[in-house]
């Protein structure tokens, strides 16, 4: 008959060793933070318009950068799929390849701030951030206003460049079809420390959509914008070089192969730098 006495007892402790907590807490339902809405959502119309391509100032973004003074094999002319589209395979790993995180900024507290007129933020010019392009942004074009180097007395020497008049250089919406010609004149200006005037002619074409594949992302529809820029010194011969830009919805540029100077063939396949968006 112990068996069963000591067996009763033992239960019976368990709820009698605190009674105190006879009772538990009722607790709410967890309630998720509410999303923060997208600034920017891409609406896959064929076309990007002014508020789908503005600075993201403070935001850095990364790309996987071909290293300097090498030269990369690049297909800017795409191939046409079985889905009647253009499709650009970038997806190919470089051992290589560089990474440089780049991000547009205000021009508070720089020191040619003061230079560019009606200027309101520049971005890196160069994947090594030495120099800083100056823009200005409209609900009718992103205008370039000139180039300056990021300090004001570099090793190399001050570069300071500064169009009489800001370059259109993307023309609102970016549509397949648009093709254009704009010019920036710089007077006393400064290249690497050296006295510079001439004139810089881009010639920007869209002229083709599909989609873009890169090691970390596919972009289903981006538009493809070739870049001419022709530069002509006041003294000296003249030189052209062709980029080729690939801008997706509100990611802005995603993709783009510069050629070698001097180059005659807009669909060129060695490139002087290739830049490729990537999430790292």
């Amino acid at each position: 008959m112990r068996k069963p006495i000591l067996l009763l007892c033992a239960l019976a402790l368990l709820p009698a060793c605190n009674q105190q907590n006879e009772t538990f807490p009722s607790y709410a339902a967890y309630q998720a933070p509410d999303a923060e809405p997208l600034t920017c959502v891409p609406n896959l119309d064929g076309q990007i318009d002014a508020n789908e391509l503005q600075a993201a100032v403070g935001v850095p973004v990364s790309y996987l950068v071909s290293p300097a003074g090498t030269t990369r094999a690049v297909d800017v002319a795409g191939e046409v799929g079985s889905d009647g589209r253009l499709h650009w395979d970038w997806s190919a790993r470089w051992a290589d390849d560089q990474l440089a995180r780049l991000e547009a900024s205000t021009l508070d507290g720089k020191w040619y701030a003061n230079l560019f007129s009606g200027a309101q933020f520049a971005a890196p010019y160069d994947a090594g951030h030495t120099i800083d392009a100056v823009y200005s942004h409209t609900d009718q074009a992103l205008y370039l206003h000139g180039i300056a180097s990021v300090e004001q007395n570099p090793a190399e020497g001050q570069t300071l460049m500064v169009y009489d008049q800001p370059i259109e250089l993307y023309r609102f919406p970016i549509v397949q079809g648009n093709n254009y010609v704009s010019t920036g004149k710089v007077q006393n200006g400064v290249l690497r420390g050296l006295p510079y005037a001439g004139s810089d002619i881009y010639e920007i074409t869209v002229d083709g959509t599909g989609a873009l594949t890169l090691p970390d992302v596919t972009f289903s529809q981006v538009l493809r914008v070739r870049t001419k820029v022709t530069l002509q010194p006041a003294v000296g011969q003249s030189v052209s070089q062709w980029q080729t830009s690939f801008f997706f919805e509100c990611f802005g540029e995603v993709g783009r192969a510069t050629s070698q100077p001097g180059e005659a063939e807009m669909n060129f396949t060695v490139a002087s730098e290739v830049r490729r968006f990537g999430i790292l």
